[in-house]
């Protein structure tokens, strides 16, 4: 029998940063993507993963990178599966950091490797994730956030150059994108969502999945998640979350939540309850 397990947890540290920790052993993720960097160190076994317009393996003790909004997918590379322990931060949480810390940098972060070996920050990261699950110590839980996240920008953060054959459309792709993360639940046709933006339906699609990885229907279901998660911590029923979030009913909900979380709905919701 397979072991599938994974615990979600909240930490409040920077305004709300999302730990998991998880053993999966035949799970596949499809392409996904979160609005938070994946941060993940591989406990045991090793992961395969599409990322970047590739495919990698981390192995025990690596390092896995994933950038805010990229696309990637995640299976097992080994016999009997892998465990990892990850941390999802935002842009605007690192951009946080970065003040903090007088760091002067454009924007957030850009990591362009997917898999890092650095013994040192692992060590740091598994640190920091322990201390968030154990420790009610705010000094001590926040030094740790600080530290190990200043540590991996330092020795891994570089600067992205933007993409010169998106050209003049990249300002209306992003104000599409912006539509679908502020209003999810919407039913909107691929027609009113290009005439929104003054562009052909055609050249719209097209040029989504190249600047975002995915065509629009298929971000519109990550944010779809993504809302239904935070509605999910606040407390309302499944079904009522489902509709809310403009899934046709709570199975539709189930399938796509747990082909992006490897987890379900409920399951989910129980690692908030008081």
């Amino acid at each position: 029998m397979a072991i599938e397990q994974a615990r979600y947890q909240l930490a409040e540290e920077l305004g709300g940063i999302e730990i998991l920790n998880a053993r999966y052993e035949k799970q596949h993720f499809s392409r996904h993507s979160h609005e938070g960097y994946t941060i993940g160190v591989i406990k045991t076994g090793a992961q395969q993963f599409y990322r970047t317009g590739g495919n990698h393996i981390a192995p025990q003790n690596s390092i896995i990178l994933v950038n805010a909004d990229e696309v990637h997918t995640g299976c097992s590379a080994s016999e009997g599966g892998w465990s990892y322990q990850a941390m999802y931060p935002t842009p605007e949480q690192f951009e946080q950091l970065s003040q903090d810390l007088g760091i002067k940098q454009q924007g957030a972060p850009y990591f362009n490797q997917a898999v890092v070996q650095d013994a040192v920050l692992a060590n740091s990261l598994r640190n920091t994730m322990a201390i968030l699950e154990q420790s009610s110590n705010r000094l001590l839980r926040e030094s740790m956030v600080y530290s190990s996240l200043s540590l991996l920008m330092a020795r891994h953060s570089k600067s992205r150059t933007a993409s010169p054959s998106l050209g003049f459309a990249k300002n209306s792709l992003s104000l599409v994108k912006q539509f679908l993360d502020e209003q999810p639940e919407a039913d909107i046709s691929l027609t009113e969502l290009a005439n929104l933006v003054n562009l052909s339906p055609c050249y719209l699609a097209k040029r989504f999945v190249k600047l975002y990885g995915i065509p629009p229907h298929a971000y519109q279901i990550q944010a779809r998640i993504r809302l239904a998660k935070r509605l999910l911590r606040q407390g309302q029923k499944q079904l009522d979350v489902a509709l809310d979030c403009g899934f046709h009913d709570q199975s539709h909900l189930s399938r796509h939540f747990k082909r992006a979380l490897g987890i379900t709905p409920g399951r989910y919701a129980k690692e908030f309850q008081a």
